[in-house]
Formats: C-alpha cells, structure tokens, sequence
C-alpha cells in the first residue's frame, strides 16, 4: 500500500531528473550564448555568466564576411521548404504505387529500395558529386534539393504501411463512383495517411536544416551558405573564434526547428483510424 502511494512520485522524480539531464546540453548552450569568448571554457563550472554580455545575439546576427545570420537561414529555409515538399510529395506517391499498385517486380523494386535505405549515405558521396559535377550544377542547391524529388527510402517504407492498414474496400467504393488512380491517391489516400505526411515533413525538416555535408560540398560562394555554414563561419583555425556569437545563432537556429515540432506534433500521434473516421 506504501508502496503504490509513493510509486507515482517517485517515476515522476526519476523522469525528471532524466529530463533535466537530457536537456542540461541546451541549458549549456543557452548560458553560454550570453558569456565572454574567453570564459565560456574555464574550468568554473558556474552556469550563471558573469557579466551577461547580451553582445553575443547582436555580434552574430551581424554574421561574417558582410553577410548578415539572417541571410543563411533564408537561404536554409528556401532549401529545406523545397527538399521538404518534394520528398513528402514524391515519398507519397511511389508508397502508393508500392502498396496499391500491381506491376511486373513489384517485390523486386520494393526490395532493391529497402537496400538503398540501409545503404550508408557516405558511400555515395563521391559518385554523386562526379554525377553534378558533370551536370554543371556545382555552386547551386540543385544537388541538395533535387535528388528530393525521387523519394526518400524511409518516408516510402513508412507510408507503404500506413496505406497498406487502410481497408481497400474504400478503393472499391472510390472505383465503383468513378474514381481514377490519381483520384483515389489525391481524394482517398492522402487524407488518410495525414500523420504519417507530417512525420515526414518534421523529419525532413531536420534533416535539411542540420544538414552540413551538402552545402558543405556544393556551396562555393558565401552569398549562398547555409545555418550550418555560417556557424561555421565563427569559427577561426588561428585561435581567434567567436565562440559567444556562435552559440547565441545557434540558439536562434533551433526557433524554426521548435516552432515545427510544436505546429506538426500532434499529427505524429494522430492514429490512421481516427483520421478515417473524421
């Protein structure tokens, strides 16, 4: 009786401690986006600075190399809004054809993809920058943004399964009153596998947005640099980094992924049945 009178305050104490562990890196980063350079790696382990120096937020959104902070996230955001579009769209309509769809190798082709998406994305790195390079599309963000266009391997597995748990009786219902294919996918099935868009648009969000290795590759011109690249650019090999107006953008560079996740969350735990009933 002790026992299950003391249970739920004592999970409840443990998560939180668990939670305030979890989250103790941003609290470090937060605390540290308002501390001098010099005193943001002393051994003191004060989180409180001393003296708040709000300098660091108007340091960095200045940027570098004359260009403003501001600057890179359009720049991150034009890409991760189209990388995010065609993926989920494209993602969509081969799980589709993977699910409702009867062609010759259906199980092939969906098997050859299941490889690609265990495939480690450093092993196609150099084949791909061979294939723009000899496209002429080095410099631009048509290499990040569209190989987008052709699904993304996991988004497809993913929605495959939530297409696959809709009863088919609604397709022949759908048939039965006229409905096309491009019908039954655009009236039938996108409204039904709406969590599991949203799950695709959150994650393809981060993705793009952290994403460092592409523009790493492919942007040559800082007129065109990305969040990541212009973090970046605080930093100074001779010794010389602003560590203070980089961590106060990278605070700034979690808002748009915050805002995301609180706009998308509740589609996440949206069940398919309670979207087919509505």
């Amino acid at each position: 009786m002790v026992w299950k009178k003391t249970k739920w305050p004592v999970y409840h104490l443990f998560v939180g401690l668990l939670a305030i562990v979890m989250v103790y890196p941003v609290i470090w980063l937060l605390v540290s986006s308002f501390k001098k350079s010099s005193t943001i790696f002393t051994t003191s382990t004060s989180l409180i600075p001393h003296p708040w120096v709000w300098e660091n937020y108007k340091l960095g959104w200045s940027g570098a190399s004359d260009i403003s902070f501001g600057h890179y996230i359009y720049n991150s955001l034009e890409i991760v809004i189209i990388s995010t579009i065609g993926a989920v769209l494209s993602s969509a309509f081969i799980a589709f054809g993977f699910a409702r769809l009867k062609f010759v190798g259906r199980g092939v082709w969906f098997g050859i993809m299941m490889v690609t998406l265990m495939l480690p994305h450093d092993v196609v790195l150099v084949p791909q920058y061979i294939l723009f390079s000899k496209l002429h599309w080095l410099g631009s963000i048509k290499p990040i943004v569209v190989p987008q266009f052709f699904g993304i391997p996991f988004f497809i597995f993913l929605m495959v399964q939530f297409i696959r748990s809709i009863p088919r009786e609604l397709d022949e219902a759908a048939t039965i009153d006229g409905v096309g294919k491009f019908g039954l996918f655009f009236r039938i099935i996108i409204p039904l596998i709406v969590p599991s868009l949203a799950t695709a648009a959150i994650f393809s969000f981060y993705w793009r947005w952290e994403d460092l290795m592409g523009p790493l590759l492919y942007l040559n011109k800082p007129s065109s640099y990305t969040v990541s690249l212009g973090l970046k650019m605080f930093l100074d090999s001779e010794g010389l980094s602003n560590w203070g107006a980089m961590f106060a953008m990278s605070i700034v560079s979690l808002l748009p992924v915050l805002l995301v996740f609180f706009l998308f969350q509740k589609y996440i735990v949206e069940g398919i049945s309670t979207s087919g009933l509505k």
